[in-house]
């Protein structure tokens, strides 16, 4: 072709200056069109197997750090810390967190386009998981600066932690012809769960919801379904109630148990089932099928019928999650033994967080934390037998010995609350499972059973204002699936006698003369040496048996009103007293003895021991900077592994 007149050629250079040359497509009208957030690149198989799991297939290099192929990825101190981040922060963020650096690490490849990741997601986990990072003095990685590697969602980003949802916002559709009120008595796996959970919250939107309290340590959601009048709230003088189940992997009935209770729950609401409508307009109603989904996956890849009695007992990190908690049981009789000393809310001691705390543990204790119980039942299976605190004997050599709480007349009622209605727990069969209860009314104090230390229900009674029992359903830990139906009818009305029973005692709100709610204020009962606290709104609940109590409040700086309160035998709505305290003199405050605890902050983040905000503070204080500036823990795992040594981790 013969070069252009020069004009032309004018014409054409003057084009170019006043339009860009473009790299990408034009659209119809002739502009160039870059794809938003995104970049041109030949895109390669995804090969890391740290990012095997990733919503993509397709990756290219060099990637978001110049690294320029898989072999020099797999050798930076930055892919090192991704395949072990899990182990780091002991299954927080996880597997979140490492989704996240494979999407800079290894970045999504489309059609010859490079994504990039959404800015959002990274502030989110970042404020999530910053504190991880604090506990264990390691710096936020560079590689995760939202801001440089991330791009904003009008930009075209993508979710890097679409397939942890994946799967689980889909519907299930049920059978045609069946009603919409339809309970499946099969087993679930955790996709179904969520499946089922989540659309029942939908059909029951103006008395539901679903929200996540954690993680496991392989990154399953904790999933919980609340029912209340005003789903997401804590209402005033509502009490507070919650039932976990599969707190042991393995033991998989309370699942299933809690499961058909949420379908259960919100179709006979719609339906107008009186009963029904009551409890979940005046009570607050938090169901967790499964605190332990990753010690199921392991049960149920067994199956029914051919599961050991171990095999997914234990989570991912192979804890037992009902010996992980906090031993207050030991300080208890410790404290119980001298004059004056308060032996309740007792603090999480430091030396606790040295050892192996599993997310799941962390988890339960934070949302025990944030929203005030009043009563619990943990679903266990292996047994037929309702057991309660103390679960840890009283003199330590003693396998098997009657330890009481304060409040044993209430634990028992509440235990009997379950049992007295459950058919099988009342046959009068000896050669029956749990039969050797039998004489005991299928009820047991825990250590008269068998003792053990970090037991969740008596965490909850010795930490928190919360009464908890522990429900075995039946001696077959895996049931088979046509025996379902049967567990169901046989646990129904034990488990709605039991959450009514949070309705017994008393409940009211303390108030200074001004009407001002006065939190942390104590509630004693005479002869029963175990003190509630009333929630940031003043209101309380204090679980009592029938009979007369005088009941006491007082609080920092304020007298102490005494009152005396009588509950009938047959009451079954608890008796409002209220209590208005008067402050004390103008001169120097009279703190009530005992009352205000100095000790270590709370690692989790949340409130303290009495409720009261405190500072983060790290989990372990074994990992704590030296005062002679030496190098954290970790930092010679890195630097044995790799000639780069990874001084971005450091914050000193």
């Amino acid at each position: 072709m013969p070069p252009p007149p020069p004009l032309l050629l004018l014409t054409v250079l003057v084009v170019a200056a006043a339009r860009p040359g473009c790299e990408f497509e034009r659209n119809p009208a002739g502009e160039c069109h870059r794809p938003p957030a995104a970049d041109s690149a030949t895109c390669v198989d995804l090969q890391l197997r740290t990012c095997s799991d990733a919503a993509y297939n397709h990756t290219t290099f060099p990637n978001l750090l110049q690294h320029r192929s898989r072999e020099v990825v797999e050798a930076s101190s930055e892919y090192i810390l991704l395949s072990v981040l899990h182990q780091l922060l002991e299954g927080q963020c996880n597997p979140d967190l490492r989704l996240l650096g494979c999407a800079v690490l290894a970045p999504r490849c489309e059609g010859g386009w490079v994504r990039r990741p959404c800015r959002h997601i990274c502030e989110g986990l970042r404020e999530a998981c910053q504190p991880a990072f604090d506990a264990i003095d390691m710096a936020w990685p560079y590689f995760l600066n939202c801001h440089r590697y991330f791009t904003r969602e009008d930009e075209g980003c993508y979710d890097p932690l679409e397939k942890l949802r994946g799967g689980l916002e889909a519907d299930e559709a049920l059978p045609s012809g069946l009603p919409p009120t339809f309970i499946r008595f099969s087993h679930h796996s955790y996709a179904q769960m969520v499946r089922v959970l989540r659309r029942t919250a939908s059909r029951c939107a103006h008395v539901a919801r679903t929200y996540s309290i954690g993680r496991s340590f392989d990154g399953r959601e904790l999933l919980v379904i609340e029912f209340s009048s005003r789903p997401g709230q804590h209402e005033l003088m509502e009490p507070e109630v919650k039932l976990i189940g599969n707190i042991h992997g393995n033991e998989v009935a309370g699942r299933e148990m809690l499961i058909y209770l949420a379908q259960y729950l919100c179709s006979e609401y719609l339906l107008g089932n009186p009963r029904i409508q009551r409890l979940l307009n005046t009570t607050r109603i938090h169901l967790l099928p499964s605190m332990n989904p990753d010690g199921y996956e392991v049960a149920a890849a067994e199956g029914a019928g051919y599961n050991g009695w171990t095999s997914g007992r234990q989570n991912a990190q192979n804890l037992d999650l009902n010996r992980n908690f906090p031993d207050l049981t030991s300080e208890y009789y410790r404290l119980a033994e001298t004059r004056g000393a308060r032996s309740d809310h007792i603090p999480i001691p430091q030396h606790y967080w040295w050892g192996k705390v599993a997310p799941e543990t962390k988890a339960i204790m934070k949302w025990m934390q944030t929203i005030p119980f009043v009563l619990s039942a943990s679903l266990h299976g292996g047994d037929l037998v309702v057991s309660y605190p103390f679960d840890f004997s009283k003199h330590p050599q003693e396998e098997k010995m009657f330890s009481p709480t304060p409040d044993e007349k209430m634990f028992k009622l509440l235990s009997r609350a379950y049992a007295d209605v459950h058919p099988m727990m009342m046959d009068r069969s000896e050669n029956r499972c749990g039969g050797n209860f039998l004489k005991r009314g299928s009820i047991i104090n825990g250590a008269d059973w068998y003792s053990f230390t970090g037991g969740m229900s008596d965490f909850n009674y010795l930490h928190t204002n919360c009464f908890e029992i522990t429900v075995e359903l039946g001696c077959v830990k895996f049931p088979p699936e046509e025996a379902l139906y049967t567990l169901w009818q046989h646990n129904k009305e034990s488990l709605l006698n039991f959450v009514e029973m949070v309705h017994r005692g008393i409940k009211g709100v303390v108030t200074d003369k001004f009407g001002k709610p006065v939190k942390n204020a104590r509630i004693l009962v005479k002869g029963i040496r175990h003190d509630i606290t009333t929630a940031p709104d003043g209101d309380y609940w204090r679980l009592l048996p029938p009979g007369v109590h005088i009941v006491i409040a007082q609080a920092p700086g304020y007298a102490k009103v005494i009152k005396k309160v009588i509950i009938p035998t047959r009451m079954k709505r608890a008796g409002r007293v209220d209590f208005i305290l008067q402050p004390l003199g103008m001169g120097p405050k009279n703190f009530l003895h005992g009352l205000q605890r100095t000790g270590p902050h709370d690692p989790l983040g949340g409130a303290s021991s009495l409720g009261e905000a405190t500072e983060p503070d790290p989990l372990r204080a074994r990992r704590q900077p030296s005062a002679d500036g030496s190098k954290p823990w970790w930092w010679s795992y890195f630097t044995s592994l790799s000639t780069h040594r990874p001084r971005w981790l450091l914050k000193y």
